[in-house]
């Protein structure tokens, strides 16, 4: 059983869709048990009971928060909730196509962490150029050499979850894979990087980079940078 951890905000009209194919393609078709564990946080549609009726034909436990807590804080409960020896993570606003998974898991001997980069990449051109702005001044500060460090969809063991989650994990509060790849290079993990489909978003737009939001959110991420860098340089100087 591999637990599929997914951080769900107001994606009511979508998020059927996404559980059930994720589910046809990888428990049915390719034959790999899986249960979904479903952070929900704080959504002001019809999320909750779409998901509630779900839990009835599907393999879901449902972590429900009538407060919204943000994207890196829901996925943590959410990673928090798993008990297989293996979790993947994927976003729910179906981007992440499940005929990628079978690749990912396969590439788990001899590796912690196999993630995708997404290739190519079906985000609005503000949302690339953000993120490569940010990208930018992530390398300089942490020796990542991945492709796409915040690609949502990852696959990981327990050992290496665990010491993660051991950490003050959280301090990005909305750009959580960029903290958790570099949490796991610090950690020394073997990771394996492979190319993966991304798809326009199944319904809606971004519940987290709207514009209006966007200089709050750089303060923040820049801010965070720095503690989590000293957080992580004191890692380093533990393991020599």
């Amino acid at each position: 059983m591999i637990d599929v951890v997914l951080p769900v905000h107001n994606e009511g009209a979508s998020i059927g869709a996404t559980l059930r194919e994720f589910h046809q393609k990888v428990a049915v078709e390719a034959g790999i048990p899986i249960r979904f564990v479903i952070c929900e946080d704080g959504s002001s549609d019809d999320t909750v009971p779409v998901l509630q009726k779900l839990a009835q034909e599907l393999p879901i436990k449902l972590i429900s928060d009538p407060v919204r807590k943000g994207y890196s804080r829901a996925v943590i409960d959410g990673l928090r909730a798993t008990e297989s020896d293996w979790v993947v993570c994927i976003d729910s606003d179906g981007q992440c196509d499940p005929a990628d998974f079978v690749q990912l898991a396969a590439a788990r001997p001899g590796h912690d962490l196999v993630m995708g980069y997404r290739n190519p990449r079906k985000d609005t051109a503000m949302r690339k150029l953000m993120s490569g702005a940010f990208g930018f001044v992530y390398r300089l500060m942490f020796s990542v050499r991945l492709r796409d460090p915040s690609c949502p969809y990852i696959l990981i063991n327990r050992v290496g979850l665990n010491a993660i989650l051991s950490g003050n994990v959280g301090i990005l509060k909305q750009g959580f894979w960029w903290e958790f790849v570099a949490r796991a290079t610090a950690l020394g993990f073997e990771i394996k990087e492979l190319p993966v489909h991304h798809r326009v978003r199944a319904s809606g737009t971004t519940q987290v980079y709207r514009l209006t939001k966007i200089p709050r959110i750089a303060a923040e991420h820049l801010a965070g940078l720095r503690v989590l860098r000293r957080e992580l340089s004191v890692v380093g100087r533990n393991d020599r």
